[in-house]
């Protein structure tokens, strides 16, 4: 029988109606907190390390809920309806909010921080190496880092499933995108970007961050930044500058370059038929791209699978049918690409992990004019924030919101659901270019790992949220393996 997810706090019962909107001079809001959120300090609700108790207290308010940070407006969109409306029909009057932005800091123009014209170009040189068939390639890598790892674990000896599946994407990142294996100059992106995330709420709650960084002023945590950004910048540089001169040797030897993406953003050209001209991405574009396909690469996969791990464990009637359909499936033998579309229920089984513990749990954006959003009317400058988090776990979306049932992901579920009630990948112009990578991975390394091993999940340790840039299990989750019979 399922186990309910305990994490929850949210009050399930959705109002019966939407709530009234409130008029201030010209501009329509939902309602939402009467005083200034920073005045909510000590509140149960307001944890500055933990946004998702705001969101959850705010879902209470129905469609949305409005609140401010001192001058700025914020609201918080609980609808699919106007939540496509920010991400796809008005897309346009809309830039990334300033927490987002304040990712620059750490990944310069990436696919993620950047805006207007230059998301568009590095999204449209980014875009061959993301190609299906590329991607399609990477699925052999997969499933033997995988099988390595299932080697590796032994019946009875307590591991860290999130350690591990940390381990395991990391492996799979610097295959596909460096073309080696974890090698210390790859460690050290891990350990630096790792420091860089431990002060990440920090870094964002601190005004004018990015002034203080560029005045050098001696700040504690800016200081241990700064050197946190020096090494991976040395470590990056030094990686392209390596694989530009094997390019570039590759080529007096009339070779084909490397299939990695890394080799691949080096050779990719900006093809906007728009300009007479064609670019490549610069140094300084190639470090922002490769650290924010870093990033994105490994931590989110592994975050996706960690959470699939602790939820079979809970779940076993889940766990025995995603086994059945491997035993079927595969008969024995490593999962390889072709076999995914025979393998529906271990998607589901992921992709209803990712709906409980969605890796990218909130995004947002501002608005860069007086716009209309659903019955809203907002000033320039509003932050529109949306938490797949909360929207996920929404009962008007998916019936018995907080049990772990995989059945809510069946051609027919999914049907019958709008399309922004679940996006874990976001949504629009914006959504995540190495989505597909992310689902094949996923799915091969689970059927890899499950053909082989059930996980028993480790009783009397603490789960919990870390809402940081992903959503990680603060503490790890312990779990114990034992061997299919």
């Amino acid at each position: 029988m399922a186990s309910t997810v305990q994490d929850v706090r949210i009050d399930q019962q959705a109002p019966a109606c939407d709530p009234p909107i409130i008029q201030k001079g010209k501009y329509r809001f939902p309602p939402g907190l009467r005083s200034n959120l920073l005045l909510n300090t000590g509140r149960g609700f307001f944890d500055r390390n933990n946004p998702i108790l705001l969101f959850e207290y705010l879902q209470r308010f129905g469609r949305a809920a409005h609140y401010r940070i001192l001058w700025h407006h914020v609201l918080l969109l609980n609808h699919p309806a106007d939540i496509r409306e920010v991400l796809v029909d008005k897309a346009q009057f809309f830039v990334k909010e300033r927490t987002q932005k304040r990712m620059k800091i750490l990944l310069g123009d990436g696919l993620i921080t950047a805006d207007g014209e230059t998301h568009k170009r590095h999204r449209r040189v980014a875009a061959p190496a993301f190609h299906r068939q590329r991607i399609q390639a990477y699925a052999t890598t997969i499933v033997d880092h995988a099988a390595a790892m299932r080697d590796q674990w032994l019946p009875g000896r307590q591991i860290d499933i999130a350690a591990e599946m940390m381990r395991l994407a990391l492996q799979i990142t610097a295959r596909t995108l460096f073309d080696t294996e974890v090698s210390p100059e790859i460690a050290t992106i891990n350990d630096e970007a790792n420091s860089v995330m431990a002060m990440y709420n920090n870094l964002v709650a601190m005004p004018r961050a990015e002034e203080l960084l560029r005045w050098r002023i001696p700040i504690p945590i800016l200081m241990r930044f700064r050197k946190s950004k020096a090494r991976l910048d040395v470590v990056v540089d030094s990686m392209i500058a390596l694989k530009q001169a094997e390019i570039s040797e590759a080529a007096r030897a009339g070779k084909p370059i490397g299939d990695d993406l890394l080799s691949m953003l080096i050779a990719a050209r900006d093809e906007d038929p728009t300009q007479s001209s064609i670019n490549k991405l610069s140094r300084e574009e190639l470090r922002d791209e490769v650290l924010t396909i870093f990033l994105a690469g490994y931590e989110t996969v592994a975050n996706a699978l960690s959470w699939t791990w602790l939820l079979l464990g809970q779940n076993p009637d889940s766990e025995a049918r995603l086994h059945a359909e491997l035993d079927s499936v595969l008969q024995g033998r490593l999962p390889t690409l072709e076999d995914l579309p025979s393998l529906p229920y271990t998607e589901m089984v992921v992709a209803e992990a990712m709906r409980l513990y969605p890796p990218a749990w909130a995004m947002g954006r501002q608005a860069t004019q007086d716009i209309a959003i659903g019955p809203y009317f907002v000033p320039k400058g509003t932050y529109l924030l949306f938490s797949q988090y909360i929207l996920h776990r929404d009962p008007k979306y998916f019936p018995d919101p907080l049990q772990f049932r995989p059945e809510h992901f069946t051609a027919e579920a999914k049907a019958q659901r709008p399309k922004f009630a679940y996006f874990p990948f976001g949504g629009g112009g914006r959504q995540c270019i190495g989505e597909s990578f992310a689902w094949m991975e996923a799915v091969l390394v689970l059927a890899t790992l499950a053909q082989r091993w059930r996980l028993t999940v480790v009783e009397q340790q603490q789960i919990a949220l870390q809402p940081k840039i992903t959503l990680r299990p603060k503490f790890g989750i312990q779990v114990v393996p034992q061997t299919r019979s």
